[in-house]
């Protein structure tokens, strides 16, 4: 009996084992999705019989084989399921964008990818960002968005002035008294101004030392944009409003971050340390000449070694003098001492 031999049926047999393959390399998922090679090898092993798969094909509907064999006969080859992967270069450079530019949204970041011939839209950039947990403000989100404190305080130096109070206790016929200081720091030349001191730091007096402050900085030839201040109670509204008369924002840190306003802080400690600490003052008046002298010398003669000052004096018009013999200076019976060179 001769065997008998069906080319139909063996080319159907062989397209079924081809999805069957594909079934068994995607069990773990819900969704079968063929590759481009797989598309090919089973639009080859239905050609051999006319295509006519509706009874056959199993991991997709007969409409999408169909479509398979239109593109195929305008000689384009099976595509890839989904968007383009991702690089690594592009992972890494979207991430990198992100952290060295702040206040870069995803839309930004995506069309400077762009400008690179990196192709990725504002979603792919948030996930990106999300996976490697870099959340940079959205554009537009905010009229003002936020930025690192310490990144904003480099960007304003020379537009920011911080205050504060400092206290020091009087010994008065009395008894003893607590004397309130308020001081200004102007942030890039780290020039102070300081108010005399007062038993009383009511609204009155805060908001005419605010007055004092800003015809001081006309004086020095500072233009500030913002004034930083803790959330102590002594500063009124009326306080606030010389300031935003002037076009100033207030800043007021957070309740117990001192850090925040560490340019205030520091030199509070500083004219303690160096100076109050080692005087017992008897009345306001000894207290403002101390403040008066130390301050100057502070301003004017004493070396400053912060970022950016270099170990050198805060006054604008220094010029160190190379010749002629040394002298020194004293000031506060001492406790005050600088150096300069006597005019030849």
């Amino acid at each position: 009996m001769a065997h008998f031999f069906n080319p139909r049926h063996n080319a159907e047999i062989r397209f079924l084992k081809a999805q069957i393959r594909i079934l068994q390399a995607r069990l773990s998922v819900q969704r079968i999705l063929p590759s481009p090679e797989e598309k090919a090898e089973l639009i080859r092993l239905g050609a051999e019989f006319d295509h006519q798969v509706n009874s056959l094909i199993e991991i997709v509907k007969p409409a999408t084989y169909r479509r398979w064999i239109s593109l195929s006969n305008k000689g384009q080859g099976p595509k890839s399921v989904g968007r383009p992967r991702l690089t690594e270069e592009l992972r890494d450079t979207a991430v990198r964008m992100a952290k060295e530019n702040v206040l870069w949204g995803y839309r930004r970041i995506a069309g400077e990818l762009k400008k690179l011939g990196m192709n990725a839209g504002a979603t792919s950039v948030k996930r990106i960002l999300q996976d490697a947990n870099v959340h940079p403000t959205p554009e537009k989100e905010k009229k003002k968005p936020p930025l690192p404190w310490l990144t904003f305080i480099q960007a304003h130096l020379e537009s920011t002035v911080a205050c504060d109070f400092f206290t020091k206790d009087v010994f008065t016929p009395f008894g003893k008294m607590t004397a309130y200081v308020l001081v200004f720091i102007h942030l890039g030349s780290r020039r102070v101004f300081y108010s005399t001191s007062t038993y009383t730091p009511n609204s009155a007096w805060v908001t005419q030392q605010a007055r004092n402050a800003i015809m001081w900085c006309d004086d020095q030839n500072i233009k500030p944009r913002f004034l930083i201040r803790d959330a102590d109670t002594k500063f009124s509204s009326s306080f606030n409003e010389v300031w935003k008369s002037e076009e100033v924002r207030v800043i007021q840190i957070p309740h117990r971050a001192p850090t925040a306003n560490a340019y205030a802080e520091s030199f509070g400690a500083t004219l303690k340390r160096e100076c109050l600490d080692f005087f017992v003052c008897i009345g306001r008046s000894q207290l403002d000449y101390i403040l008066r002298t130390w301050i100057k010398h502070y301003n004017t003669e004493r070396p400053h070694s912060g970022i950016g000052i270099g170990n050198n004096v805060l006054q604008v018009d220094f010029k160190p003098q190379e010749t002629g013999p040394i002298r020194s200076k004293e000031a506060l019976g001492g406790l005050i001492r600088s150096y300069y060179r006597e005019a030849a």
